[in-house]
């Protein structure tokens, strides 16, 4: 039996072997209250994109701030966004051109220096991985990388073309992705490190 608090809020799961009945499942679970309690507290609070938030773009903290503006800006510390229209959408929306715009030429190149092309780019906002690949060459990544240092948005660029040649996590595939990004470990320890933190974002009241 285990039981763990993940850092998205979403409550303790508890997982039980298959012949271990749900009663005694609980008992388990019961009998862990006090570390429950103290990992529940460890647990970062959900932030909201609204007015006067900080949110990271580009691992940068820009101040969220209405404003009589036709589109999102950066303006200083500033991510001006039009005034009288949903802040958490528009702010969303903004964020997936930013990983749009930067995604593409990342994996253009790496794809380019890979020597096989890939078929397509999607984006989602996906709670459990970064980005995919699928044997006929479409890629795809959360759009919540826009909020990251621009290094780790590409070192998951790198990461995910790197799979074209190899759909696994071998020694061969991670010497693809050396060879594609060889600095990547930092990037790849900071995504592991703080990616739970860009989860925590809600862009819908």
């Amino acid at each position: 039996m285990t039981l763990r608090v993940p850092r998205d809020g979403s409550g303790a799961i508890l997982t039980l072997p298959v012949k271990v009945p749900l009663e005694q499942g609980r008992d388990f679970a019961e009998s862990r209250a006090g570390w429950l309690q103290q990992a529940a507290l460890r647990v970062p609070a959900w932030q909201t994109a609204q007015p006067g938030a900080q949110i990271p773009v580009e691992g940068r903290a820009l101040t969220i701030t209405p404003a009589e503006v036709r589109q999102v800006q950066v303006q200083g510390d500033a991510l001006l966004v039009p005034q009288g229209r949903p802040t958490g959408v528009i702010v969303a929306t903004w964020l997936r051109q930013v990983a749009l715009a930067r995604l593409r030429p990342a994996c253009d190149g790496f794809a380019a220096s890979l020597g096989r092309p890939y078929r397509a780019i999607a984006l989602r906002d996906t709670r459990s991985r970064w980005g995919s690949c699928t044997h006929d060459g479409r890629l795809m990544f959360s759009w919540r990388l826009a909020m990251a240092p621009a290094p780790v948005l590409t070192y998951v660029a790198a990461h995910e073309v790197a799979h074209l040649a190899h759909m696994d996590h071998s020694a061969r595939f991670w010497s693809q992705v050396h060879d594609l990004m060889p600095d990547h470990g930092p990037h790849r320890a900071w995504l592991r490190a703080h990616g739970g933190d860009l989860m925590l974002w809600q862009f819908r009241d």
